[in-house]
């Protein structure tokens, strides 16, 4: 007996989404991206349907203000390109409610599929804020596409487990106090699932709370707190990128009393690939953020591609 699967067009316009399609096995499915979705690299050549309402070149301090600028009229800092859409037809359009500044919006999405004529797509909007999120967040896709989700799921909570375990046994000492910066001017922490990925890979967050949205942060609470490390992962920069932003705090006249400059405890990593997309590299990350807190437990391979120490 033949089981009929019905026809699946899936639209991503959230770079996670299209790595949660890519791990459950869907990506021949993939029919149209977002201007941000580059993971798995055969992504690159579907049509692309959105596109950013500011000029996203320049430095930290120039994007911040375009962006401020384009959220007093806009719902988010995107467009969705609805005459692609319609072009694709798509049966499933992937989208988030978790930032306005990450991707689409939901409000958006839903305005323009309401303008679409010859399809009815389904919405699936996804708003994880920590790491069991994540697995609902697939756990949600697969279900939605009919497929199972059950061994991928398994496959990154036994990786997470790998790193607990070898963190777990490390004292308070053991473990650096640590500063997650996602925007360097001006300077915000990192928030949502970054301090459960911290304390995972045996560190201790000073800034932002678990499930909440990224705190801006001062100067004055940086230098205050003085952490023992510093990771600097600003949201969308790749490595090189953010090695070359990460210089505007060396212009700060207190940046060289921190005690993690003093002690060469300050690394740049690719944010954009791993700690801002809350997918299953968000399991890569936690591997990454171990490399660095605790490099005699071991590495996992990322120094060089995924972080490097900046000095």
């Amino acid at each position: 007996m033949t089981t009929f699967t019905p026809p699946r067009r899936i639209v991503s316009l959230l770079p996670s989404a299209t790595e949660i399609i890519a791990v459950l096995g869907l990506t021949d499915f993939l029919v149209g991206r977002s201007h941000e979705c580059d993971f798995p690299t055969q992504v690159k050549a579907l049509p692309v349907c959105t596109e950013p309402r500011f000029n996203p070149a320049g430095t930290s301090s120039e994007i911040h203000d375009r962006v401020t600028a384009v959220l007093q009229s806009a719902l988010s800092v995107y467009r969705v390109k609805t005459e692609v859409l319609q072009e694709l037809q798509p049966t499933h359009i992937l989208t988030q409610a978790q930032c306005e500044v990450c991707a689409v919006s939901v409000g958006d999405v839903e305005a323009a599929v309401a303008s679409l004529t010859g399809c009815q797509p389904q919405i699936i909007s996804l708003q994880p804020t920590v790491l069991a999120d994540v697995w609902a967040d697939i756990e949600r896709v697969a279900t939605a596409l009919d497929v199972s989700a059950t061994a991928t799921i398994a496959a990154l909570k036994q990786r997470v487990n790998d790193c607990r375990n070898l963190t777990q046994p490390l004292s308070a000492s053991q473990r650096p106090t640590v500063a997650c910066l996602e925007w360097l001017d001006p300077l915000m922490a990192a928030g949502n699932w970054m301090p459960e990925l911290v304390e995972l890979a045996g560190g201790r967050s000073l800034f932002g709370a678990l499930g909440q949205h990224s705190p801006w942060l001062q100067w004055s609470s940086l230098l205050e707190a003085n952490p023992d490390a510093i990771v600097i992962l600003p949201c969308g920069f790749d490595l090189e990128r953010t090695r070359q932003e990460a210089h505007i705090l060396q212009h700060h006249p207190n940046w060289a009393s921190l005690k993690a400059v003093q002690t060469g405890r300050v690394y740049v990593t690719d944010g954009n690939a791993y700690f801002n997309r809350p997918g299953p590299r968000l399991v890569d990350s936690l591997e990454i953020l171990t490399e660095i807190l605790q490099p005699e437990q071991g590495s996992f391979g990322y120094e060089g591609t995924g972080w490097q120490p900046f000095r």
